[in-house]
């Protein structure tokens, strides 16, 4: 038995810790936190000081168990918890749980798994921080106080199973804001004129200029117009200027960069950014990746230094330390870097290779020297005109950090720079090859990303680098919020061309409006914003939630009592939900959109049951209303009477098929087709019910009987209930609503009923594991 007891959060961060200290150092996982609040009355005495009440859940008896006796005979315990407030709080909990004596007790911290960094911690152990885990208590004892508060509000208001959060409800009204935005967007068109010139240079070599007119014209005739107006001009180079610019490379990766960049770049969900970050982090390749700031430390800078004139020369080299920047930053930790800069590349998955590949680029970047340009701007008079053709270029004359890594924007942006200008002079004589007017729409402000949403957060001063990603997921999976690509819609727009001094009228079509991986509010998210507005406007108010903010990080730093903090908050908070229930209509969403003109019965829309529903006719009526699901592309708040009605028509018969009667509808879970009293789905984006046909309906039918003939390898007369199937991830035996899994020696297509029964006694012999469940950062 080692003297020491070393206790982290997960098993990959004890292995490599293991690795760095000697055999005096035994090294365990807690598996994240052993103690949660007790979900019995709020798990939290509010009249005795708003006092915690944790429980040890069942999953983790266990784990506590081995600790408390590992802890019982080891001299030292050192918590070795991450060092933000939750690895803190982890660290209390188990010095809590495990009852150890403070003089057995160290606290060490670091922000980087290196053989270094592990050592320097031993040599330097502190006190648990309880400033900290006092923040960290707050924080928690907040959000359930909330949770839990209005939720029961929800359920009697809107309807029931919804759920609120303090930080979740903020960014659901940021997207619904911004839903609203593009609902009352109208887009208007104007026209963009741009040219393409002949330049001849002294050897009378001829070059294509491109130029275009700054200003956009308002209307297709004033843009018609002034092509004719060049019919006869002379065009000519009236001015040139060429001024040296430099761009510089960004910071180092906070939690917020790293996860905008990764969407960006690879394409990561904010939650896989961060999974695969933390892979990192526990493996020793790179720093705590939960930070806000983007300073680096002195080893880190002269390590750059090395790899940056090692690989690209001293010129490339140009040192800088970053201040951060965001509201309220509260972690002293480093930027997201490579623990070891020299290191390239790392052995790993593809997804970890790629973001490491992304962190040490960005890292190395930002000790880099400033790319050099030269941008040249021609300016080409039009003689039978005021306004002047602008031809804009630039020349790379030194890359500097470029030469390793470019930053991405979230901004769609037409760029009409960067190209290499052909050799002109003042006074050339430019002949115009075409000139031509494009109609182009004004766009929608753009609807979030998960990044962007962070970004946005970021800068409100709402939450902090553990708590985007759960927030971001939070949403999601309450129904709030769906993460989605849409298709665009086709849409002409008008070319004029004029070539050879006639102009020629060309009508082309794009597809607008296709959405990629963005976050779109449901009916219900948006009602629920609605009525959490209405009711409790500081809970939604983003000053208000960026103060708690501030205030968290007053206790962490001393400044403020948590029980205060609490106490100012709750009373008023309390007193509102008491009202609010009493007082307060329910909050469907309802909008009467008119009468049915066969029955004259009202027709109105709103959130029922079972989500947003469509009604003709009312509760009171002597006949019963009629109901029909609205179809996720639809939206309460614009769906048209016309459109409600359509939706009465189904289920709407499609033929027969095998002598059976084929039906197309709209049901809890989506559209679908109806055949043999069988359901088969219809394709999210593809298949509409309105318009479905009986040939398609067949298809899908067909499809999803190939799946599951598939499906089954193999049945038994012995007994209904054994089957080989062919699952996800390969075949596996299926029994009494329990699966097996299949010996690798063993055949699928040949086990015979006495086989299957022989895995199934030997599974059930094996002593069950344990589900742990991963720590969930607040």
């Amino acid at each position: 038995m080692s003297d020491n007891l070393v206790i982290v959060e997960s098993p990959a961060k004890a292995k490599t810790i293991e690795g760095f200290l000697g055999k005096d150092f035994q090294v365990k996982s807690s598996m994240g936190h052993i103690r949660d609040l007790s979900k019995k009355n709020f798990g939290i005495d509010i009249e005795n000081s708003y006092s915690p009440q944790y429980i040890i859940p069942e999953e983790k008896k266990k784990i506590v168990d081995e600790l408390k006796k590992l802890a019982k005979k080891a001299k030292l315990i050192w918590l070795a918890s991450d060092e933000d407030r939750e690895g803190e709080a982890i660290a209390w909990h188990l010095a809590e749980v495990l009852e150890i004596p403070a003089a057995k007790t160290k606290r060490i911290v670091f922000h980087e798994i290196t053989k270094e960094a592990i050592l320097k911690a031993i040599d330097n152990p502190r006190e648990i921080d309880s400033k900290l885990v006092n923040s960290q208590q707050a924080r928690r004892v907040l959000d359930r106080l909330v949770g839990f508060e209005l939720s029961p509000v929800l359920w009697k208001k809107v309807m029931p199973n919804l759920s609120a959060g303090r930080v979740q409800s903020v960014a659901v009204r940021l997207l619904v804001e911004r839903e609203r935005e593009i609902m009352a967007f109208h887009s208007v068109s104007s026209f963009k004129v741009s040219a393409i010139f002949y330049v001849k240079d002294k050897n009378n070599q001829k070059y294509e200029l491109k130029a275009e007119i700054p200003e956009k014209f308002s209307t297709k005739e004033k843009a018609v117009q002034f092509l004719n107006s060049c019919a006869n001009a002379n065009f000519e180079v009236i001015d040139i200027v060429t001024r040296p610019s430099k761009k510089s490379p960004a910071a180092p990766f906070t939690t917020s960069t790293l996860q905008q960049e990764a969407s960006r770049k690879l394409g990561f969900s904010v939650a896989q950014t961060m999974s695969v970050a933390q892979r990192l982090y526990e493996a020793g390749k790179i720093t705590y990746m939960r930070t806000d700031s983007v300073n680096l430390s002195d080893t880190a800078i002269k390590n750059a230094e090395k790899v940056i004139k090692k690989n690209f020369g001293e010129k490339y080299h140009n040192p800088r330390q970053y201040k951060t920047k965001s509201k309220g930053a509260q972690e002293a930790h480093e930027a997201i870097r490579p623990s070891y800069l020299e290191q390239e590349e790392i052995s790993a998955s593809s997804q970890e290779m790629r973001l490491y590949d992304l962190i040490w680029k960005r890292t190395i970047a930002s000790q880099m020297s400033d790319a050099q340009i030269e941008k040249t701007t021609v300016t080409i008079s039009i003689s039978t005109h005021e306004k002047n053709f602008i031809a804009t270029g630039e020349v790379l004359k030194f890359d500097g950090f470029l030469k390793v890594y470019i930053e991405s924007t979230d901004e769609e942006t037409e760029e009409n720079g960067g190209s290499l200008l052909p050799p002109v002079k003042i006074k050339d004589a430019l002949e115009p090859k075409v000139i031509q007017a494009t109609e182009r729409y004004s766009n929608h402000p753009p609807r979030y990303t998960e990044a962007s949403l962070v970004k946005k957060l970021e800068e409100l001063g709402i939450g902090r680098p553990s708590t985007y990603a759960p927030t971001i997921s939070t949403i999601q999976q309450r129904g709030y919020v769906v993460k989605e690509d849409r298709p665009g819609e086709k849409r002409k727009y008008h070319v004029f061309s004029l070539e050879k001094g006639e102009v020629k009228t060309e009508i082309k079509s794009e597809v607008a409006g296709a959405e990629k991986a963005k976050l779109f509010p449901n009916d219900i998210g948006m009602v629920v914003n609605d009525f959490l507005l209405a009711h409790f406007t500081d809970i939604l108010d983003y000053q208000f939630t960026a103060s708690v903010e501030k205030e968290f990080d007053e206790i962490a730093e001393g400044k403020l009592s948590w029980v205060k903090m609490l106490d100012k908050f709750y009373k008023p908070f309390k007193l509102k939900v008491q009202e609010t229930t009493e007082k307060s209509e329910k909050s469907t969403g309802v909008r009467n959109l008119g009468k049915d003109p066969v029955s004259g019965k009202p027709v109105s829309v709103r959130i029922g049951r079972f989500g947003p529903m469509a009604q003709i006719g009312e509760a009171d009526d002597e006949e019963k209303p009629k109901f029909s699901p609205i179809p996720k592309h639809k939206r309460l708040e614009t769906i048209t009477l016309d459109e409600a009605l359509e939706l009465f028509k189904l289920p709407r018969s499609l033929g027969q098929y095998e002598e059976k009667e084929v039906t197309a509808a709209i049901g809890r879970f989506g559209p679908f087709v109806k055949h043999n009293n069988q359901f088969f789905s219809l394709k999210k984006d593809l298949d509409d019910p309105m318009t479905v046909s009986l040939e398609r309906a067949i298809e899908i039918i067909e499809e999803k009987r190939k799946r599951e003939k598939e499906k089954v390898i193999k049945k038994f007369e012995e007994d209904s209930q054994l089957q080989v199937l062919n699952g996800r991830w390969g075949p596996y035996i299926s029994y009494r609503e329990n699966n097996y899994k299949i010996p690798k020696d063993k055949d699928p297509q040949t086990l015979s009923f006495n086989d299957c029964l022989e895995i199934i006694k030997t599974a059930a012999d094996k002593p069950a594991k344990k589900k742990f469940i991963k720590k969930k950062k607040k």
